[in-house]
């Protein structure tokens, strides 16, 4: 029988996305596990894969579409065997449950649909009232499977916005238009039937005189950026962490030298190519192991002690912060932890990250040093109950044992943790454990 295709939850902080682009079209034969489509979540890009083996029978919701909500129609797979019917069929029997998420969607899909209503393919006379609200609110530009190519082709090639003044562009490729001032009207699209797609805005903006906007006093006029998703959500979780979360602060100084010499030492020659951060991931998961009362979640209900040490490494891309995270990084090598972190912070800075890649976490690693920061206080990544903050490693004197004053490369660090689930002691003798650890490095390769 044919199958309903919904948007899934992609992640658990997430209550729907904008449909990126079909990889599939009408007619196309899909396999079990083929990636049908992509959707852009507030922090990646996530394909949807296929459950069931058929033919794609229908795009009901087209690329482009904004704010889809979990659990929405977004097409229909056709089993062996199954005519055109079929859609009809399947859309009719699962009516009811379509018709609450239309609802749900109508104000948010109206404006953009009310042009293509009229296309929209009639449905079989057993398809009830409720079906039909389903299918023409939710993506009332759906036609039937014939006339889908005939609609896709008469998309327009160029940037000319489509009668109702839609123009075509893909979410990213509006976002970073948003984010980087590029007028979409003047740009020419090189996607699928003339979509402006990321590569386009980049041209774009690389093409861009630059030029300030001058007021009439001869300074430059401000400028008002639209937030984006992905900020709108650092916004909202960070702003709940700091009202919600009581943070209290414990501060350590590292010697580095012992840790340099020894990275020094490992590079030379080596494949891979270790960094300071690879070292300190390593020893936050091994100061894990041997503190695990910091390797815990706090929910209202109980706190969670974590099997593994799973930690999230704090990426900088063009939209925001990004927390990869690396999973059991107290079992795993050095150079293995320095291959994953390159692979995943390449990964973020583009928005390919899976969900499962940047949800959860023991404990966060958030590193300013390579920018100079000697010192900084890191805002708890919920339900995290820690976060390290990881400045510069840098020339200072210092007393030696016997009493002399000597240069010695230090960096400081500041965890900040939950007091809700870490008491004050616990979270210094975790920070003793991190700390003996940098101090005595050959303990990180063990």
């Amino acid at each position: 029988m044919a199958h309903l295709i919904k948007l899934p939850s992609v992640a658990a902080d997430t209550s729907g996305g904008n449909l990126h682009q079909w990889l599939k079209k009408e007619g196309d034969t899909v396999a079990v596990g083929d990636a049908l489509a992509e959707i852009e979540t507030e922090k990646a890009i996530v394909e949807i894969n296929a459950e069931h083996a058929g033919v794609l029978g229908r795009i009901v919701v087209p690329a482009g579409a904004a704010s889809v909500p979990i659990n929405t129609v977004i097409g229909v797979l056709l089993a062996d065997g199954d005519d055109a019917s079929a859609i009809d069929r399947v859309l009719a029997e699962h009516g009811g449950a379509a018709a609450v998420v239309a609802a749900a969607a109508a104000p948010a899909a109206a404006a953009s649909t009310a042009a293509s209503a009229a296309a929209s393919a009639p449905v079989s006379s057993a398809t009830s009232s409720a079906a039909s609200a389903a299918t023409s609110a939710a993506a009332s530009s759906a036609a039937p499977a014939a006339a889908a190519p005939k609609a896709s082709a008469a998309t327009p090639a160029s940037n000319t916005p489509v009668p109702g003044g839609r123009l075509f562009a893909s979410p990213l490729a509006r976002r970073l238009a948003a984010q980087w001032h590029v007028d979409l009207l003047g740009v020419a699209g090189t996607g699928p039937h003339g979509r402006i797609v990321r590569r386009d805005v980049e041209s774009a903006r690389d093409r861009a005189p630059v030029a300030a906007v001058a007021t009439s006093a001869g300074r430059p006029a401000a400028r008002r950026v639209p937030h984006t998703g992905m900020r709108r959500a650092i916004a909202r979780r960070l702003t709940e962490s700091k009202q919600n979360v009581p943070h209290f602060y414990l501060s350590v100084d590292c010697k580095m030298d012992a840790l340099l010499a020894l990275r020094a030492q490992a590079n030379h020659g080596g494949a891979v190519k270790l960094s300071v951060n690879d070292f300190i991931v390593r020893a936050a998961a091994l100061a894990l192991r041997e503190v695990p009362e910091v390797n815990v979640s706090w929910h209202e209900d109980a706190i969670e002690y974590h099997a593994g040490a799973d930690i999230s490494v704090a990426v900088a891309t063009d939209g925001g912060l990004v927390t990869p995270i690396v999973r059991d990084a107290d079992v795993k090598s050095l150079s293995a932890i320095a291959g994953e972190i390159v692979e995943l912070a390449g990964r973020a800075k583009i928005n390919r990250l899976k969900p499962e890649e940047f949800t959860g976490g023991s404990l966060t690693v958030s590193n300013l040093g390579m920018y100079g920061i000697s010192q900084f206080a890191a805002i708890i990544n919920p339900p995290q109950a820690a976060i390290l903050a990881v400045g510069a490693a840098e020339r200072r004197p210092v007393v030696a044992e016997n009493g002399d004053l000597v240069a010695a490369t230090v960096m400081t660090v500041t965890l900040s943790a939950d007091h809700r689930a870490v008491d004050g002691a616990v979270g210094a003798r975790w920070l003793a454990a991190f700390r003996t650890l940098i101090e005595n490095p050959v303990r990180i390769l063990l």
